[in-house]
């Protein structure tokens, strides 16, 4: 079940009751009726245009390349903590239920949204650390809501998030942290903020790629995620319009997918694609199949992934039993890629340890048996894995579950999450603490995604850091065009994190 939340902003203010909330079709958020009439339209589209096509794209249809998969959900163990049954309305649920995404996808009403927060939500939570300060569950769910107001991303939450969040303590819970905002907590942007900082859009040749380094490209099949980051950096495309941004969407299709395959064909230094969105979570396993031989038909690329928090979000979709064959279209992907000599990988989001269940650990253990390579890339986040004990908890989990963490992300300069950002000496006294505490190939490497495209970078190898401002300064000699040649890229530590400042 996907949860959908935008406020009627007429009726939310003062007073005690919420009761007023306007609880909205899902088809004004980017609803499953209209991703599944959006994936009729591509799934249409690229059956009535086959015979246009190249052969590849009917290589799937004509023989079966998926090897075979061996369901373990119903061969589950007996005493899992069934942690959603806390969360009243899904207190019935079996296990074999919620482990199944068909479960998870098609449970959707008007009024089980509005249930979920008055029901779970005890009748106070705390309002500062110390729980010396309450909010009401009235004044926590406005607060919620007008948060949403003014956020640039809109609230989609899967049942499996939802029932990992400590509901009687939300304001301080680092998952809930990710994905509810509150407008208590928001503080004002920074001036140098923009709403594409990493200018994905200018280094389009295509619309739907991003070719910023040379040998590699980012290829957004689509715009939807099963969970929405408040933090997302791709806030100016992915997920529904909001009250503060006209999203630049990348609906998928026939004709925008060739142009981007095009591309990739034609520019022999390419050797390696990302394919992300949005989320690789929402492309149905034919379309997953058909992106992967097609970019395994390539002759110049080597590698590619595909980025997905789905493991995070809703790993019981990877267990098989009543799955919908997701999974084992990206295991049939990847072992006919390596029969080929190339390799493919899923790139995944974990942020916290708390993210990781029974359920997680045994949809990597079925990923590892499958020989899929699994990598994880963590953003750094205030408040919620911002201190040593978390970060190394959540490497650790991690590398234990054979999910290689990759990269830890500087949290980019994104609008209306001031209040996630840390300053670039958090993170660089992350790298120091931990370094060595766990195997160097298992020790992720902390970057900072420069604003202005100049890509990732270490962010210890900065050219100057001046904490006082809060500026560092990089450069990017790898990355060229557009001007690029020399250029000098800067970072922004949080106004409110300079020394003499106040949070």
């Amino acid at each position: 079940m996907l949860l959908f939340m935008l406020p009627r902003r007429s009726t939310i203010g003062r007073g005690p009751r919420i009761s007023a909330l306007k609880l909205v079709s899902a088809r004004a958020v980017g609803s499953l009726p209209r991703l599944h009439a959006q994936v009729a339209d591509i799934s249409s589209d690229l059956e009535n245009n086959a015979s246009r096509m190249p052969p590849v794209f009917n290589k799937f249809g004509a023989k079966d390349v998926t090897p075979p998969v061996y369901p373990v959900a119903t061969a589950l163990p007996q005493n899992r903590d069934e942690f959603w049954r806390k969360v009243p309305l899904w207190r019935d649920v079996s296990t074999k239920e919620f482990l199944s995404y068909s479960w998870s996808n098609l449970v959707e009403t008007q009024q089980q949204l509005y249930n979920f927060l008055q029901t779970t939500l005890p009748d106070e939570v705390p309002f500062d650390q110390s729980g010396m300060r309450m909010q009401t569950r009235d004044e926590f769910i406005r607060d919620v809501f007008e948060g949403i107001t003014a956020a640039t991303m809109a609230v989609r939450m899967t049942p499996y998030i939802l029932s990992r969040i400590n509901w009687h303590n939300p304001r301080h819970d680092p998952i809930a942290r990710q994905f509810l905002p509150l407008k208590s907590r928001m503080i004002p942007d920074h001036p140098k903020l923009k709403l594409d900082s990493l200018h994905e859009e200018a280094d389009s040749p295509v619309k739907g790629l991003v070719h910023r380094y040379p040998d590699k490209a980012l290829f957004l099949p689509t715009s939807v995620c099963p969970t929405y980051c408040t933090f997302c950096t791709r806030s100016y495309a992915v997920g529904a319009d909001t009250a503060t941004v006209h999203k630049a969407s990348l609906k998928p299709g026939r004709r925008r997918w060739e142009e981007a395959f095009a591309y990739i064909a034609s520019q022999p230094q390419l050797t390696d694609i990302v394919v992300s969105g949005g989320d690789a979570y929402y492309l149905q396993p034919q379309h997953l199949r058909l992106i992967g031989e097609r970019l395994i038909d390539m002759p110049n690329i080597k590698r590619f992934r595909f980025a997905s928090k789905g493991l995070a979000v809703a790993p019981g979709r990877v267990l098989g039993g009543e799955g919908d064959g997701w999974a084992e279209a990206l295991v049939g992907v990847s072992n006919t890629a390596r029969r080929a000599g190339k390799a493919v990988a899923w790139h995944t989001h974990f942020n916290h340890p708390n993210e990781i269940s029974w359920i997680t650990e045994m949809a990597a253990q079925r990923l590892f048996e499958e020989g899929m390579m699994v990598r994880n890339q963590t953003v750094l986040l205030r408040g919620v894995n911002d201190d040593v004990a978390t970060m190394k908890r959540l490497i650790r989990g991690l590398a234990d579950n054979k999910i290689f963490p990759y990269y830890v992300y500087q949290c980019d300069m994104v609008k209306s999450v001031e209040h996630l950002r840390t300053p670039l000496q958090t993170i660089l006294d992350l790298e120091a603490q931990i370094r060595g505490s766990i195997a160097g190939f298992m020790m992720p490497s902390f970057v900072v995604d420069l604003p202005g495209g100049g890509g990732k970078r270490l962010a210890c190898s900065y050219e100057s850091y001046d904490r006082t401002t809060g500026v560092s300064r990089y450069r990017a000699p790898a990355v060229i065009g557009r001007d690029k040649e020399n250029k000098v890229y800067e970072y922004y530590d949080p106004v409110d994190s300079l020394p003499g400042r106040t949070g």
